[in-house]
Parts: structure tokens; sequence; C-alpha cells
């Protein structure tokens, strides 16, 4: 048979698996093109054996190139996956989309879902997105941090995002105040002196209190009331008046303005009357032109409560779409719980690993190119659905595969003396296994007296009578040298190696906020601060600073 034909097959069956092919596989291509090889096996396996051999010491850049010549209509050519989002319903003109973060923290990876989504709809259609920030003064339990306000826009910029205006909702009490008194005076809101635990019962019991059955002119007194300094939190409540029959005891009278005299960080003290979230927006929505809005499920009593002050006031209605809950397997995403742990110094800050904020993963090496298409991949999906992270590591893998070059790195290491071995001056690995233009480090070697000390892991258990190899250096046994190259017939296990010179130490910040210390080869003080490397066979890290005696690392993903 023509060499150059199992030749042809083997590159085209290693560029499909990474750059190793298997022998089987060719064989039956082998056989489909003549029927008789099943005789000649036997024959033809040496020269099989031998191409595949060659083939295998190929980097996948060469095989890919050889086979692009030899035969390019077998390279594989993978389609363009396109993540295009469904059409927007009902668009009808401009599109007017927003993005309402609640500044309790920096955004995480949850968060930046609705983000990327109004994004990507807004560049779609040529709309405009708005930044809305969220600011009423929030609860006991949920409060604005005031970091928050840089490092929300922070994020959003880093991932890309543009916005045509920024508002603060802090900011524009006083047009809230101006819609409260309308539905005062058209008798669709009163003012309420009950407890929370009696707007409760009679939620219950679907019973109107008998606050709402005062008069306008009571109303706006208690209204006033209501901005008066010696008025007491809690003493009032402005409620909309809804049916105290509905369906949903929430519904019923909801209270859409309360008094807090908690500080707030940008307007201080200025006002302490403050709307609650279902009221704002359905004033903003109508007055920022608002077409489209993007919410969670749990928000659809607020979707619910926008349609009935639109009602009222005869405004036109934003159409709304629902994402379902969005989690990462094994991963708790909470901007509360986060700022407790920052807050208690459990957390070295707002970018710790273990917040899974945008600047936590802008820290670990994450492209933001990579959170854009994750997020893309799951669409608008209105069920509740977990994701195994290890599809957002995919993501970012095929992103910074190419550029991260090899070093060595091993944790907790010990010293192992080898015997027999050749006079070696040095050794050479890729930087890039699989791109050679990129060269080669050199490690250095001391051998003396046909002895070499190592440092190897000390996880790194070597058995008696068991072939292993250090990676890109030499075989061997009980501590004795066997041979350099390297032979499938040994059936050696790799193990990564350092030289006892030219080391120096590495920290890493680990995803769980633990560091982990050990040494790398030298060669790797070559890298610049923000460079992403691959520790080889283990993890792709981030270099964050070079110290006088160690450089820092930050664990990007395997």
């Amino acid at each position: 048979m023509d060499l150059a034909i199992i030749r042809k097959y083997a590159l085209e069956n290693a560029v499909k698996h990474d750059g190793k092919c298997v022998p089987g596989a060719i064989i039956g291509k082998l056989i489909n093109e003549d029927n008789s090889i099943k005789n000649k096996l036997k024959e033809i396996n040496p020269d099989l054996m031998k191409i595949i051999k060659e083939v295998n010491k190929l980097s996948l850049e060469k095989q890919t190139s050889e086979l692009q010549k030899l035969a390019p209509e077998l390279l594989e050519k993978k389609p363009v996956e396109e993540r295009k989002l469904k059409d927007l319903p009902d668009v009808k003109g401009k599109v007017v989309m927003r993005f309402a973060p609640f500044p309790s923290g920096p955004l995480h990876i949850g968060n930046s879902r609705t983000a990327i989504l109004n994004d990507e709809y807004a560049k779609k259609y040529k709309g405009k997105l708005l930044l809305v920030i969220d600011d009423t003064i929030g609860s006991e339990e949920k409060q604005i941090e005031p970091d928050a306000y840089k490092l929300i826009p922070e994020g959003l910029a880093w991932l890309g995002i543009k916005f045509s205006e920024t508002f603060y909702k802090s900011q524009r009490l006083e047009i809230y105040y101006k819609y409260a008194d309308e539905l005062i005076k058209k008798e669709k809101a009163y003012v309420c002196s009950c407890s929370s635990e009696n707007i409760h019962k009679h939620r219950e019991l679907q019973k109107a209190c008998n606050c709402r059955s005062q008069t306008i002119k009571e109303n706006l007194e208690k209204w006033n009331l209501m901005f008066d300094k010696k008025t007491k939190e809690g003493a009032y409540t402005l409620r909309i008046k809804t049916s105290m029959q509905d369906p949903n005891p929430a519904f019923r009278d909801r209270v859409i303005f309360r008094i807090s005299e908690r500080k707030h960080p940008l307007v201080k003290n200025k006002y302490k009357v403050w709307p609650l979230l279902d009221f704002s927006w359905a004033i903003d929505d109508y007055l920022l032109g608002i077409t489209h809005i993007i919410r969670g499920k749990e928000l659809m009593i607020e979707t619910e409560m926008e349609s009935y002050i639109w009602n009222i006031f005869n405004w036109p209605h934003s159409v709304t779409l629902y994402n379902g809950l969005f989690q990462i397997e094994g991963i708790k995403l909470s901007k509360s719980k986060s700022a407790k742990e920052v807050k208690s110094g459990e957390y070295i800050g707002w970018d710790d690993p273990r917040t899974w904020s945008i600047q936590s993963l802008k820290r670990r090496g994450f492209k933001p190119e990579a959170i854009r298409n994750f997020i893309l991949s799951l669409g608008m999906n209105p069920t509740e659905i977990v994701v195994p992270v290890e599809n957002l590591y995919s993501e970012n893998r095929k992103l910074i595969e190419k550029e991260a070059n090899r070093y060595f790195f091993i944790e907790k290491p010990v010293k192992i003396k080898l015997k027999k071995v050749p006079n070696m001056k040095y050794a050479e690995a890729p930087l890039h296994p699989d791109y050679p233009k990129k060269g080669n480090r050199k490690l250095k070697l001391d051998v003396k007296n046909s002895e070499l000390e190592l440092f190897i892991s000390s996880t790194d258990k070597l058995e008696k009578n068991k072939n292993y190899r250090f990676m890109h250096l030499f075989n061997f046994k009980n501590n004795e040298f066997l041979s350099k190259d390297f032979d499938p017939k040994l059936n050696t296990k790799q193990i990564h190696w350092l030289p006892i010179k030219d080391i120096i130490n590495v920290e890493i910040m680990m995803d769980n906020g633990e560091t982990i210390k050990g040494i790398a080869e030298a060669d790797i003080q070559k890298v610049k601060v923000n460079d992403i490397l691959q520790f080889e066979r283990n993890f792709f890290a981030r270099l964050d600073k070079k110290e006088k005696n160690k450089l820092v690392f930050w664990y990007t993903h395997k």
C-alpha cells in the first residue's frame, strides 16, 4: 500500500484527536479504501506503527499544516457557532432597554446575565441601553454598599457594556413624590398608620383597614406628615388601593412608600420618605421610555404592580421578558453574603475569588468575551437552570489556550537523587506543545559523577521496579537513568521535576480562598504581570504581582 495514504489518514486522525492518532480508526479508513487490506494487516503493521510514531511526534500545528498540503479535503471544517437570541416581541420603533442593579456590592457572574442580555438586545436592534442605579434606601437586611457605585460601572465597562445614559434613583425622589400626590388626588392611594402586623392580618382576612376610607384631604395631610422631621420611622406608609379580594394576598393594597431614617450614601439625610421598587419602576419605565424589560421570574408581582399603575395613569405598557433563576453548580452567588464576609475580614476584598464578582473573575484571568459567550449560551430561559461551572471554564479555555505558555510548578517539593545519569547541561521543554514557533524554555542541570539531584513533589510516591519519566528529560527506574527518548513500550508514568538551582518561589491564590506555595522554574520570571500561563498538566493561572523573592499568581481554572 502507498505509505502516503497511511500518512494522510494518520494526520487526519491526529488532528481530530488533539495531536494523537488512534491506530484502530486508521485501519478502518484503510479498509474502506481497499477491502483487501484485511488480509494484509500483519504485512503493513510495521509501516503503520512507524508512521503513527512520526506523526505523534509532530505538534498539532505541524500536523494540521501537513494535512492541509497533503489532503485539505480531510480537514474538518467546524461550523462557526452562532449564538443568536430570539427576537424581542412587539418591537415598534426604537428599542430602549435598561439594566437596574441594586448597589449592595459589585456584580457577580449571576448578575452579569441580565446586563449582557440587555446589551445584546440593544445592539441587535440598534437601540439604547440605560444604566439605572436602583439606589432607593433598601432594607435593614439588604443595604447599599458605597463601594458599589464604583464597582458596578467598573465591572460593566470591563464586560464591554456601554450605556447611553446613567441615572440614580436617589436623585429622582421629587419625581416620585409628584406622582404619589397624583395617586392620592385620584383616590388611588392612602396613608396608612397600621402596623405591619395589622396590615398582614387585614390582608389575610381580605378586610380593608379604617385608613382606606380617609378623604383626599386627610391623606394629603398625613402624606405631608410623613416628611416631618418629628415623624418616626414606621409611623405611616403610603399604600396603593388594589383589591382586598385579590387572589394574591401580597398584591392587596401594597405599600409603595415608607419612612426610613437611615443615612443614604449619596443624598445623606436629605430624604426620609422612600419609594418601594415596583412604584419607582412604574414611574421610571414610563418616563425613560423603556420598551422592553428583562427581569427574573421572582419579580412577576412587580410587573403586575407596574401594569396596575400604568393603567391608572393611562400610560403605554413596556414589554416584560422573564428569566428563571440561574445557578452555577456548587457555587453560592450572593452579594449580601459576600458583603458580610468582606466586612468581617474573612474575604480579602470585593475581588476575593469566593465572591465570584466580575472583579474577581478578571483577577483570576477570565476574558470578558468568555463570560459573554457563556451567558449567551444560556439565552433567555424562563425556567430555572443549574449550569456546570465547567461550561464557563470551557469558554475561557478556548480564548487563553493558545496564549498560555507552559511552566513547571511543584507544591511541597522534596529532593531526589538519580544515578548513572549521562552528562547533561540543560533540558529543553517547549513553551507550548502545539505552537513550536513560541520556542523553548531551558532548565539547567548539574550532573556530577553521573549523579543528578532534582526536586519532585512529595505527592509523587515512587514505587520500586516501576518505570517513570521526568517530563521533557529522561526515563528512570529505581532512581537510575534508563533512557532519554520517550518510549511507549516502557509504559512510564510522567512526573514533574525542577532543578535544584535556578528556581523561584511561587504563591497561588486558589478559587477557594486558600493560598498554596511551591517552586517554579527560573524562566517563569519572564512572564509579565497579567499574563496567563499554564502550570504544565495542572491548571491555568494569571500572574498577579512580582515580589522580590517570589511570584504571586491567581488560579484561573483547569
